[in-house]
């Protein structure tokens, strides 16, 4: 099978095989992703990423299936033909600036919470549809990018549930969009449209003779929540760590009481029904701007370095929204230090070990959090994601958290990206347990305990004051 799994910084088309005792992803083509400003706006080159991903399942030769997944929140709009009435528009452009203000005039946060069970942030769907104002009239259907992309594989329209449910437009109880809500804040309900479950066959790809397209988890936190190495009945909370890291628990049901809206936690849907009680966490995304500021690559060296500074000998908040566009952020590092009354280290291995202590500072609160908001204890933590690769991230946050990590797969997402598509093809595999199994079978899983080092109860007090 393909799996096409699209990030904020670059996309991949992975060939990916599924069987008894197998499960294996191999890329087969890598390109870059990122906006691109064209006069005042940032937009994503969304045609640039279809024919990418048609080259790249064109690669990947004889496929069985494909099934694609990205980031949230972001959408093309069709007009009456079908056809795309201009380039998505990049979730760090500014043009939300207010809008939330606006939205609550009409609906307040408690009442938006009771019904989407979303986390606020600035750029959601809802928000970014509201500031397309009367650009509304001429659309007739609102498709988040892979659905977009299937769409235009497929000629089939629809919403696959999981990314349908971070655009704050989805009633998370009822599984079904939130039509009064949209209309309420000026939103057409026309736009929203048909909702269809991960492992449904969305259509066949006329362009690629044919083969089956399958709607996987298509938000790519969701499919990395699947490929999640979980033992049956453990108390495990993940991380799914890359430019954006979002961390919390699996539950049965959306936790929507005044504690989870106060700290800002979002249920978002998951695979077979279940939810992702998270939070967004900034993630490596401030790392990568460091080290585009600097015009360096070399990450090794910096890691190495970050691992023999002094740990926690400044710290910030992460998720400080500072922190979120693009821009010089080591300035922005030392600028929240002095402001906290402390100095940031002018080696860059330091500013290095900044960011991953704050990473895992944030990882720690927000953990603990989710735990004492469920009632639910945490014995572990799973680091999936290109964050599991860092050694360094992954020993901190087994020392903030005070429980063992274990890290990997670092392909979650497009490994469970082809475990739905693998079952919808008529492999046996009944369940989450079923596929998880099936991961810890075949993936290589690191364990780090925490080590006691680091005081890291005040280091965050440290920030609060």
């Amino acid at each position: 099978m393909a799996a096409v799994d699209l990030g904020a910084s670059s996309g991949r088309v992975m060939a990916g095989s599924v069987g008894a005792s197998l499960l294996s992803v191999e890329e087969v083509r890598r390109f870059p992703n990122g906006g691109v400003r064209a006069g005042p706006v940032l937009y994503w080159d969304v045609l640039g990423l279809y024919r990418e991903a048609l080259a790249g399942i064109r690669e990947a030769g004889a496929v069985s299936g494909v099934g694609i997944d990205s980031w949230a929140v972001d959408y093309g709009l069709l007009d009456e033909r079908g056809a795309l009435l201009g380039n998505p528009v990049h979730y760090r452009d500014p043009r939300t600036d207010g809008v939330p203000a606006q939205v609550a005039a009409k609906v307040s946060d408690r009442e938006l919470y009771d019904v989407t069970g979303l986390q606020q942030l600035p750029f959601n769907t809802l928000y970014q549809l509201v500031s397309e104002g009367d650009r509304l009239d001429a659309a007739r259907t609102m498709l988040l990018i892979p659905d977009l992309l299937n769409y235009w594989l497929t000629g089939s329209i629809g919403a696959e549930r999981t990314n349908a449910s971070t655009t704050q437009l989805y009633d998370v109880r009822a599984r079904t969009w939130a039509s009064s809500l949209a209309a309420q804040v000026g939103i057409p309900p026309r736009l929203l449209p048909p909702l269809r479950d991960a492992g449904t066959v969305v259509g066949t790809a006329s362009e690629l003779s044919g083969v089956p397209v399958v709607a996987v988890g298509s938000h790519d936190t969701a499919s990395a929540v699947v490929a999640v190495p979980a033992e049956p009945g453990t108390n495990f909370a993940y991380i799914s760590s890359g430019t954006w890291s979002l961390a919390g628990l699996e539950l049965p049901e959306p936790e929507l009481g005044d504690a989870a809206l106060a700290a800002n936690f979002t249920n978002e849907g998951g695979v077979d029904g279940t939810i992702r009680f998270l939070r967004n966490v900034m993630g490596l995304w401030v790392l990568s701007e460091t080290l585009r500021t600097w015009s360096t690559s070399d990450l090794p060296g910096l890691l190495r370095a970050a691992a023999a500074s002094p740990g926690l000998a400044a710290v910030v908040d992460i998720d400080a929204p500072e922190f979120l566009p693009p821009g010089d952020m080591p300035a922005r590092l030392a600028a929240a230090c002095t402001a906290t009354g402390q100095r940031l280290p002018s080696e860059r291995g330091a500013v290095v070990r900044c960011i991953l202590d704050s990473l895992a500072l944030a990882y720690r609160r927000t953990l603990r959090s989710a735990a004492s908001i469920t009632g639910r204890t945490i014995d572990v933590v799973h680091i999936v994601g290109g964050g599991a690769r860092n050694e360094l991230l992954c020993r901190l946050t087994a020392d903030a958290c005070g429980v063992p990590v274990l890290a990997g797969p670092v392909e979650a997402a497009a490994l469970g990206n082809v475990l739905v598509q693998a079952r919808a093809l008529g492999e046996d595999l009944p369940d989450l347990a079923a596929m998880r199994a099936l991961v810890r079978e075949t993936q290589e899983v690191r364990r780090y305990e925490p080590s006691g080092h680091g005081d890291w109860a005040a280091a965050e007090a440290r920030l609060a004051h």
